[in-house]
């Protein structure tokens, strides 16, 4: 599979993605009347539904990370080359910036909207290094032996990381700068976002060196983050 198609692939995951973050959040916040926790439990399980689909089918073609904590955390690992890194976090910034217009098209929101919504303080930011690290050790966790539960390990932890972080868990670096974008449920004010990516990355990247502590043989897994795919070994035209 070629990189470009797979660099489309990581795209369009990541903004069907953030369509359905942001989509269910204006929809649950819009039919919750005003109670915020019936707002949290649809978004959430929107999201997860959401996520599982994705993973699952976008997964055969680029791993379906959806995520440069992901894809700097299996480069790290040499399940990714580095050379393509910057392809694939593009993709999915730019993915993300996507569904973010797109859900604010379907409920007649302005295109972007430079979001007001508070998320600061350290307590915050230690919810996304911790949303983060759970994120990736489910992953690891799971891509060694049961590869083909990763996408219901994923989906099923990001439905609970909603529920027992503080800040909701984002725990990735394209969806916190696209959720500056929105004004909605969903939102996080501009000059919260880059604590969080501090904390996302961090969070990564301490996962990885515990699992490569815990698994040695971690690097021999690493291709199958998410879920395996095929590389440019096998491309056909």
């Amino acid at each position: 599979m070629t990189l470009i198609r797979r660099a489309v692939a990581e795209c369009l995951g990541t903004a069907l993605l953030l369509a359905a973050v942001v989509g269910s959040g204006i929809m649950g916040e819009r039919l919750a009347g005003g109670n915020v926790a019936i707002a949290l439990l649809a978004n959430s399980i929107a999201t997860g539904g959401v996520l599982m689909a994705l993973i699952l089918s976008f997964g055969p073609i680029s791993g379906a990370h959806f995520n440069p904590a992901v894809t700097l955390a299996d480069a790290s690992q040499g399940g990714l080359p580095w050379r393509e890194v910057p392809a694939y976090v593009a993709a999915q910034i730019i993915g993300a910036f996507v569904g973010v217009a797109a859900a604010h098209a379907m409920f007649t929101e302005p295109t972007f909207a430079v979001s007001l919504h508070e998320r600061s303080g350290p307590a915050q930011a230690f919810s996304e290094f911790v949303a983060t690290f759970g994120l990736l050790s489910v992953i690891w966790g799971c891509a060694r032996l049961r590869s083909s539960a990763v996408p219901f390990a994923v989906s099923g932890y990001i439905v609970g990381a909603y529920w027992f972080t503080a800040s909701t868990s984002f725990a990735n670096p394209a969806v916190t700068l696209a959720r500056a974008a929105t004004n909605t449920f969903a939102g996080i004010r501009p000059i919260d976002a880059p604590l969080f990516v501090v904390a996302q990355l961090a969070g990564a990247a301490a996962a990885t060196l515990v699992f490569r502590w815990l698994v040695p043989t971690l690097p021999q897994a690493a291709a199958n983050v998410v879920i395996p795919h095929a590389g440019d070994a096998g491309d056909s035209p």
